[in-house]
């Protein structure tokens, strides 16, 4: 049943009052609101074979390029997930290893015919430091534009060469966010194949920093193929699974915490006379008048289209190495 002076607040789809007990529905997971997304895709010397020949070579043999249809399936789900549907992109631990060739500002709609042939200079070592430099002053230009969190997500084949200087700018990083001067942000690590250094990867992103919990996420894929899925993987469980939410009444008393994940249709209780109720997730608040009791007893609420149960197959997927 819809009021006429009813007021739907985003992320909010449906929002029904039955004596006081509320039943409010997302419309979309309001832990991804004014995510800026970016992907470093390896580019040092191992990776050649994986991107394919060019050149004179490319036209002696079909070109198989591994890497290609993965970015492509990557830029075209993560654009899903950015506020502007748009990524920046970029090959890293290019030329001596410590540099980076930016590809360019990608949308979704180019992710079917956009060539990634590899960078122009392979690298000749994996220096890591430049990616989350360039991350983060990327991230600080777009919170004037818009931005309210950040992702990057980082594929390497190989161990990183700076291990040390990783661990203390994620520190430095996480200070920064805990202080308010950056937005909260995270870095998702994939792995790809026998090169990489597992245990090096697990002992940077098992770090948790005070105020912030963990900046890092990590998993390996054993093939090239497998790559684009591990990515979706733990971008999910990194925007949505480790984010819970809290509602709070218009005098801000607590009245639900969820610790979890949110599920698609909230279901809670609110005092006598509360004009409206707070969800505040992943560090925003979002404020939803409450309309008129509604009378429908055999109301049921619309489930949101981008959202599922916990339990369910679309939020069960694996945990393994969360961090």
């Amino acid at each position: 049943m819809t009021h006429k002076h009813e007021t739907i607040v985003k992320p909010f789809s449906d929002v029904h009052n039955k004596d006081g007990h509320i039943i409010a529905t997302l419309l979309h997971d309001p832990t991804v609101e004014g995510l800026d997304v970016a992907i470093y895709m390896d580019g040092s010397a191992s990776m050649e074979d994986d991107y394919g020949p060019r050149g004179v070579l490319a036209k002696l043999a079909p070109v198989k390029n591994q890497v290609e249809p993965q970015m492509r399936w990557m830029l075209e789900y993560l654009a899903s997930k950015d506020r502007d549907g748009v990524l920046r992109v970029a090959y890293w631990a290019t030329g001596d290893g410590s540099q980076l060739e930016i590809v360019g500002d990608l949308s979704g709609a180019q992710a079917q015919t956009y060539k990634f042939p590899g960078p122009q200079f392979y690298g000749k070592g994996t220096v890591m430091l430049p990616v989350l430099r360039d991350y983060v002053a990327h991230l600080r230009t777009q919170v004037e534009k818009g931005a309210r969190q950040g992702l990057a997500v980082i594929i390497t084949d190989s161990q990183m060469h700076d291990a040390d200087d990783i661990r203390a700018y994620s520190t430095q990083v996480a200070k920064e966010i805990s202080a308010g001067r950056l937005p909260r942000l995270n870095f998702v690590l994939v792995g790809v194949g026998e090169q990489v250094d597992e245990e090096q990867m697990e002992e940077i992103c098992h770090e948790e920093y005070p105020g912030v919990g963990h900046l890092w996420c990590h998993r390996v894929a054993d093939r090239m193929e497998e790559m684009a899925e591990l990515v979706a993987v733990l971008v999910d469980e990194t925007m949505t699974v480790a984010s819970g939410g809290t509602i709070y009444d218009d005098n801000g008393n607590v009245l639900k915490v969820y610790e979890a994940r949110l599920p698609a249709v909230l279901e809670f209780d609110v005092p006598p006379n509360c004009k409206s109720f707070t969800l505040e997730v992943a560090g925003q608040k979002f404020t939803q008048p409450i309309p008129e009791e509604d009378h429908d007893e055999d109301h049921e609420p619309a489930a949101a289209a981008s959202m599922s149960e916990p339990g369910s197959s679309a939020s069960s997927s694996k945990h393994q190495h969360r961090h």
